[in-house]
Formats: structure tokens, sequence, C-alpha cells
């Protein structure tokens, strides 16, 4: 099986031309406090990203316009619950949210948090996101490159189906991918690899019926062949 192509980045770029981020739930709201894009992106675990915007989109106008920990404290869980729930998973979401925000409701917990996770490298400040209710690999990932602009590439299951698919590696653990893909392009190029990529999986590399005669990796592709 060959390898993916060095120019693997323009392929996909003729392929998809300009990304739409609206439709990214993360790139959304990147302008927002820390408190609210950690939620967001966590809604946006194992779900759609259309799911997951209606999710946050219902938060939102429950406490008011922002998500702010002191704002989602005054709430119930179950009103969390109800507001969140096309994003699927509320029941487990929602007691993560409302310990995340007591816990960012601590006096100069932000602050410190913020402080360290610039100063810190990638896999440091991957440990302590990790260390916060609710906060996964993925989601510590998307943070990290999307919020802090720190050389990290998250993987979600589009990306997955498309490495698998592509056989390029002997095993497809979460950070095999990760590195893998973190090698083809240079560190300024993660976040739009990571986009083109979901991008890709939207349209073309599909769970069913992908879309092979229109992929211009179709040559290389173990699927396809």
């Amino acid at each position: 099986m060959d390898s993916v192509p060095d120019n693997i980045l323009d392929l996909l770029r003729r392929m998809h031309g300009r990304i739409d981020t609206s439709s990214f739930i993360a790139t959304r709201v990147r302008d927002k406090g820390l408190f609210e894009f950690i939620v967001a992106v966590m809604l946006s675990q194992n779900t759609s990203d259309r799911n997951a915007i209606r999710a946050y989109e219902n938060l939102r106008r429950l406490v008011g316009g922002r998500i702010e920990p002191g704002r989602v404290l005054k709430r119930s869980l179950e009103e969390v619950m109800e507001a969140i729930r096309p994003a699927g998973m509320y029941r487990q979401r929602a007691k993560r949210i409302m310990e995340l925000a007591r816990l960012f409701s601590n006096r100069g917990f932000v602050e410190k948090l913020v402080s360290d996770l610039e100063s810190m490298d990638v896999e440091e400040a991957r440990k302590l996101l990790t260390s916060l209710p609710g906060v996964g690999v993925k989601t510590a990932d998307v943070v990290l490159l999307m919020y802090f602009g720190k050389p990290t590439f998250p993987v979600d299951t589009h990306i997955t189906r498309i490495t698998r698919r592509l056989g390029v590696l002997d095993r497809y653990g979460y950070e095999d991918i990760r590195r893998y893909w973190m090698q083809m392009v240079e560190p300024k190029d993660y976040l739009e690899l990571h986009l083109l990529l979901i991008t890709h999986g939207r349209r073309i590399c599909r769970a069913r019926n992908p879309l092979c005669s229109k992929c211009l990796l179709n040559n290389i592709c173990s699927h396809s062949i």
C-alpha cells in the first residue's frame, strides 16, 4: 500500500475549496470565554456538529445568552439536561457541565488555568485539561489547537474512518492517528488539515456510500482499490 502523498493538503484543498467554518461548533465559538468554549466542544463529542450546535444554542438561551459558570449554576441539573438533549448522552454531559461550572466558579481558577496552559508544552497541557470533568483527549486537543493555538491534532470519527480506509497504519488508536497526521504537514497547517479531513469525511469519504470516484486519493486508498 502506498503512503499518503506529501501534497495531501493541496489535494484536499482542490476537492473542497474554502471551508465553511460555520458548520463546525468549535470554530463558531473561538471568541467566547474558555468555559463556554470547553462546554461547546464537550457537546460535540460523539455526535454531529449540527446536533451539538442545537444543544449549545439551547443552553445559551437557557442561561441568558452567555454560557458562564455562575449562570449555569443558577439552573437546575434537569434544566441543563433538557437544554442539551439534542447532543445525546445529556444526563452525563449535564452532570459534567455542572461539575465544570463549579470548578470554574472558584476564585482565580480560570486565570491560573489559562496561565498554566499558555506556559506549558502540548503534552503537559493535555494532561492538565484531561484532569477536568468531562474533558477527554479529543476535547483537550481541540481546546489547545483552536483556542490556544498550540500544535496538536484532534482526531474525530471522520478522520479515523479516512485513515483506516487509506490503510497507512498498523494500529488505529487515537494517538497513532494523531501522530500520523501531525507528521504530514507543518504545525501551522494542523488546523486547516483537521477541518479539511472532517469536510472530506462529510462530503466524500462518508461512512455509508462513499463517493470514491470523486476522491483524488482513490488511487492509494485500500477502500477504493
